[in-house]
This record gives structure tokens, sequence and C-alpha cells, in this order.
């Protein structure tokens, strides 16, 4: 029998209606009592790291997380993660980065209702992650919502209120869990590399997103770069940047990395990724600036994928190599010349 630590951290699966709404109140040994059937095939023991709405989740406190995980590594054979869904997917990203190569499973969950309401996804959730927690073929940081697992880096909350809440994007589902069994549809082996995890502490927080629409000016670019390391544009389709008579966002990139700061492109649309090579828009200055891309990556792992790598290093090579470098499968779909 599988030895499993489930960490608490709130969100509405531990929520309790209140006054002013639903707040996190119960406990991780709380939230076991609802799941009595997982005694049939593993042993949890619980820790309570922090009880907060995901939407105050931060990057120090991933490093908590995974500085637990690293903490009790050895005398466990797997972790559960009791999550809120709002942040869910930047969580498992940036513990992808945190605790890589993990031949034992790390599992984020949670639900769209509390567990102790009568209609709710919450119990079979975290019955679903404790099992896939004890399955022997089970590795790495997965997301476990709604009976489907997905790669930590591949998850997006798609549905505010729906169970099928997260979708795996651009990458296939690892495995379904049906009737207490883990169906898995990749036959991904875990002897090829697997020897002790890779466990990093620092994460550099100077990473900013900037959504573009029409007519959108360039200044707001001018300002980031005085406060942040990094920024992430998301552009439309496929990828580019708006070239109006004022030249204003070719400047502003021009400024960005005059400073030594990272520039990432990456697109609006959920599906499918970028390619700046299609559109003059985007090919010209991503040749001029030798900007990077984000191609297949989702929005989450690019943000934290970013923090990790500024968390290492400012060398501009060693960033690049590092971005395009596959991480728990994180980027698949670069294309052959990255450094244009």
């Amino acid at each position: 029998m599988k030895k499993i630590m489930m960490l608490g951290t709130g969100g509405t699966i531990a929520c309790k209606r209140g006054d002013s709404g639903l707040k996190p109140l119960l406990t991780s040994d709380e939230l076991l009592s609802y799941v009595p059937d997982a005694a049939d095939f593993c042993q949890v023991d619980s820790l309570q790291i922090f009880n907060i709405d995901s939407t105050n989740m931060q990057p120090k406190h991933w490093l908590v997380i995974a500085k637990a995980i690293e903490d009790h590594y050895d005398a466990y054979d797997g972790f559960v993660i009791c999550h809120g869904t709002d942040t869910m997917a930047y969580t498992a990203a940036a513990l992808s980065y945190l605790v890589q190569n993990s031949p034992k499973p790390i599992v984020i969950t949670g639900a769209q209702k509390p567990i102790d309401m009568e209609n709710t996804d919450a119990r079979t959730n975290l019955s679903d992650s404790l099992r896939f927690a004890s399955d022997d073929r089970s590795h790495d940081v997965n997301i476990v919502f709604d009976g489907k697992v997905i790669s930590g880096t591949r998850g997006k909350k798609e549905r505010t209120k729906s169970y099928n809440a997260f979708s795996s994007i651009n990458f296939p589902y690892i495995a379904t869990i049906q009737d207490g069994h883990v169906i898995f549809y990749l036959n991904d082996k875990k002897n090829n590399r697997f020897g002790s995890p890779l466990y990093f502490h620092k994460l550099n927080f100077n990473v900013a997103l900037l959504k573009l629409i029409p007519s959108m000016g360039a200044d707001v670019l001018d300002y980031m770069a005085e406060h942040y390391d990094a920024v992430i544009i998301e552009s439309f389709g496929v990828g580019g940047l708006p070239s109006y008579d004022t030249g204003d966002f070719y400047k502003a990139i021009e400024k960005w990395i005059s400073l030594g700061k990272t520039v990432v492109m990456t697109t609006q649309v959920t599906n499918e990724g970028s390619n700046m090579s299609v559109y003059e828009v985007g090919h010209s200055i991503k040749k001029e600036f030798g900007l990077l891309e984000a191609y297949d990556m989702t929005l989450e792992a690019t943000v934290t994928k970013l923090m990790w790598i500024l968390g290492k290093t400012k060398d501009p090579k060693e960033i690049r190599d590092t971005f395009y470098h596959t991480v728990n499968r994180d980027i698949l779909w670069t294309l052959p010349n990255t450094n244009s």
C-alpha cells in the first residue's frame, strides 16, 4: 500500500459559506474524512501549509509548496496538493519547474464546489488524485480533475462553473480515471531518466504580461521596462506586433533589448500556438531583435518558466537555451531555427 502525503493549501474544495461568501476553512484532515474509501488503496498523512483562496496565491507560496515536497520526499511514495482552481494551472506549471524529473507523482487537484456540499465534484477529484498518486506508473507533476490527468505544464482553466473546468492545451491527456481504474493514454516510461529529482529554490517575480488590444500604444511597454525584467506580449493570431505609422512598438522593443531585458511573444489564442514567421508583422521584428517565442506553450507555463529561468541567470544565451529546453512536456513545437 502506497504512502501518500496530502498538502492542504485552501481553495474552494476546503471552503465553507460565511456571511461574505465562501472562505477556505476546512483542514486537510477534514478533507480526508470525506474520502474514507481511499484507505483501501493508500495510507495518507496530511500537512496544512496554508488555507487561502487561490486568487491570493503568489510565487512565494509556490516556493513553500515545493520546499514541503522536498522536505518530505524520501518518506512518501507520492504527493497530492489540494488547491483552488483559479490559479491551479499556474501552481502546477511552477511546481513543474521547481521540482523536475520526479519519479514520484506530484498531483494537484481541487473542486468547483466545496467538499461538504451534497452535490460536489470535490470528493471524486480528491479520491481520483489519491488513486493516481498511488499508481506505480505515475510520476512528475500533473493536474487531476474531472477524471482527467493533465501534464502540469499543459493545464488551463477554461470554465468558471462546470465540473470539466480544465483542459490540456496542445497536448494529449496523460490518462483518465474511470470507476477506480487509471487508464493511461501515453506509454510514458519512467526508467529512462529517473534518479533523484532536481530541486530549485529561486524565482524572479519581475515578469509581466501585456495583452494587446487594437489601437493600444506602446508607451505601456516603456513604463513596464522600468519595473520588470521580462515581459510576455500576448499578440493576435499566430503572433506579431502592430506597425502603426509612429513605429512605436519597434522603438519600445528596441528599448527593452538595449536594457538587456527579456521579451517573449505569444498568442491570445488558446489552441495551436504561435508562429511569428508567417506574417511580416511578426517575422520582421522577431528577426531584428531575436525575440523569444512561446510557440505551443500555455501562458501559465510561459510565465512560470520565465520566473524560474530568471531566478537562475541573466545571461541572454542561457535564457534562450533554457527557455527552448523541454521540461515536463511544456514546449514541443519549436521551429528548427529558434535563434532567428
